[in-house]
């Protein structure tokens, strides 16, 4: 990892299904290598109800993708031009 990335920067999406889509990072673990960036790979999760408030079903989360498929977005738009 040359330059880490860090929670709160605006990232591009290099590779995979999603390539070309740009989130903000919302977390990243290091010690394996994947970030979680907001608005990109959504799942669906089957969630129990746990209590009068919390709300059981199908709720959509994003995943963790691979450290080597994102770009931070300044970088990416400098290297075009």
């Amino acid at each position: 990892m040359a330059k880490r990335i860090k929670r709160g920067e605006e990232v591009v999406v290099l590779a995979g299904s999603e390539k070309g889509k740009r989130g903000k990072v919302l977390s990243v673990k290091y010690d394996v290598k994947r970030i979680l960036v907001e608005g990109v790979k959504i799942v669906k999760k089957h969630q129990k109800k746990r209590s009068e408030t919390d709300k059981g079903g199908i709720i959509e989360k994003e995943a963790f993708i691979d450290y080597s498929n994102v770009m931070i977005a300044e970088k990416f738009d400098a290297k075009k031009k």
